[in-house]
């Protein structure tokens, strides 16, 4: 089985649970400054969800095209791709979407990802920032 979507919007990262202290309490939370990006994806999935999650190895391929700065807008900046090497970081960008995907059960746990390949680039000049993903069953041998 394969998933295949194209998601538009500007991606962003899993942020990290935050601590706070309130008189002689402390709690836990998780900052919401994903939520509007998880949405995106969540509605860009909805009409591929397989009716039986998958239930066995996942590979897992995500490209990242980052909204390009202005400093990346000059006429003798390339038009194409540029690698993106700042924040976000891969790895959290990927665990928002392993969460959305756990979510609403494309797959029933993310631990099922055995393999994934993450790029991460500013869109070309005339390009839209989002996400290319594909998700695959792998057969066991």
């Amino acid at each position: 089985m394969r998933i295949q979507v194209t998601v538009f919007g500007e991606p962003k990262a899993q942020p990290r649970p935050r601590a706070f202290k309130r008189g002689d309490r402390a709690s836990v939370y998780n900052p919401s400054t994903a939520e509007g990006w998880k949405s995106l994806i969540a509605m860009t999935l909805r009409d591929h969800i397989p009716e039986i999650p998958f239930d066995g190895p996942v590979s897992l391929s995500a490209r990242f095209l980052m909204p390009r700065p202005k400093r990346l807008l000059r006429k003798n900046d390339p038009a194409g791709e540029v690698l993106h090497t700042s924040k976000p970081d891969c790895d959290n960008l990927v665990k928002a979407v392993m969460d959305v995907c756990t979510q609403i059960s494309v797959w029933n746990d993310d631990s099922q990802v055995v393999d994934q390949f993450t790029q991460k680039r500013y869109a070309a000049k005339d390009g839209r920032p989002g996400m290319v993903l594909i998700i695959e069953s792998i057969e066991e041998k």
